[in-house]
């Protein structure tokens, strides 16, 4: 045989000068869990190692993930039920969580890139991600309250806004806010193809933000289409988005590979709650090796396609790689 595959295969150093994708610090975004109170540290049972914390462990927790070499993080908030309803009034509160956990992050580690959820959901009395009237998730009404949000966040110090939301035109009200407020240098990282999966229940429990009726299928997308990915991910595009994000992760690499074929800016992929949870219980179980599962789906997402990644995972792999 002249052609030998195997050659390039011989040892750990050939397989490494040829490898196609690695696996970088740099590739790693951290999701955060904040919550109000003092010295408040609660475990998520279904999200073992994850925990929701209070703006003064927060601070510390910041400090520890840059140590790490891990740049950026992703901002979730557990918002008290006394201040739900059913527009979202407390997210564009100034003195709000979300807010307050922006300028803690800043003002302890300023390096560090924060990027903050956008979305009713943690806000709503009814747990959805828009204004609900007569069971019906209203569009139009709800990005106006999202762009304020937005722009919340951005005063507050944030370097993206994300918007989780999937209402239509969502990005373009929050670009034009941005840019009508002299904010010409906040991204947004928008989450372009996000469907209605099944995987985020230990999300959910995290913050609280179930649905309090029906499901999310009329604004989240049917997890049995392709090409509609391509249609929200080049109009979010076009309505500004800097970053696209792909939700969930491991059972949508097809997805993945079909929008970085398809677009030429950065794309980031959510290995998400329940994707999470899964590897952890199969390792505690015995049934896979937790830290080579762990690599081996880092690197699918690199391989189809992904510039960064928002995993749970992050500092388990940030030390794995130093």
């Amino acid at each position: 045989m002249l052609k030998r595959n195997r050659r390039l295969r011989q040892s750990p150093s050939i397989r490494a000068l040829v490898s196609e994708n690695q696996l970088s610090i740099n590739d790693l975004m951290l999701p955060l869990f904040v919550c109000e109170g003092t010295q408040v540290k609660e475990s998520i049972d279904a999200m073992p190692g994850c925990f929701r914390m209070s703006l003064d462990l927060l601070k510390e927790e910041v400090k520890n993930i840059w140590s790490l070499g891990i740049k950026a993080v992703l901002i979730f908030v557990k918002v008290l039920d006394n201040l739900k309803d059913n527009r979202g009034t407390e997210a564009i509160n100034p003195e709000g969580l979300m807010q307050r956990a922006v300028m803690e992050i800043k003002s302890t580690v300023p390096e560090m890139v924060v990027m903050t959820d956008v979305a009713l959901d943690p806000y709503s009395s009814f747990g959805h991600d828009g204004i609900v009237e007569n069971n019906n998730i209203l569009n139009d009404s709800t990005i106006e309250i999202l762009a304020k949000m937005a722009l919340s966040h951005a005063h507050a110090g944030a370097d993206f806004v994300a918007p989780s939301d999937m209402m239509d035109g969502r990005v373009l009200s929050i670009r034009t806010t941005l840019e009508e407020a002299g904010l010409h240098n906040i991204g947004i990282m928008s989450y372009g193809v996000k469907y209605a999966s099944s995987l985020y229940g230990p999300f959910r429990e995290a913050l609280d933000s179930s649905p309090g009726f029906g499901d999310k299928q009329t604004y989240q997308m049917d997890f049995a289409n392709r090409l509609e990915a391509i249609t929200e991910t080049t109009r979010d595009i076009d309505e500004g988005a800097d970053i696209i994000m792909v939700k969930p992760g491991i059972v949508y690499l097809d997805i993945l590979r079909e929008i970085r074929d398809n677009v030429k800016v950065p794309i980031a992929v959510y290995q998400v709650s329940g994707e999470y949870a899964m590897l952890k219980a199969a390792a505690e179980k015995g049934w896979v090796d937790h830290d080579t599962v762990m690599i081996e789906q880092l690197l699918a997402f690199k391989r189809a396609g992904a510039s960064l990644i928002t995993t749970y995972h992050a500092k388990e792999v940030a030390k794995l790689l130093s």
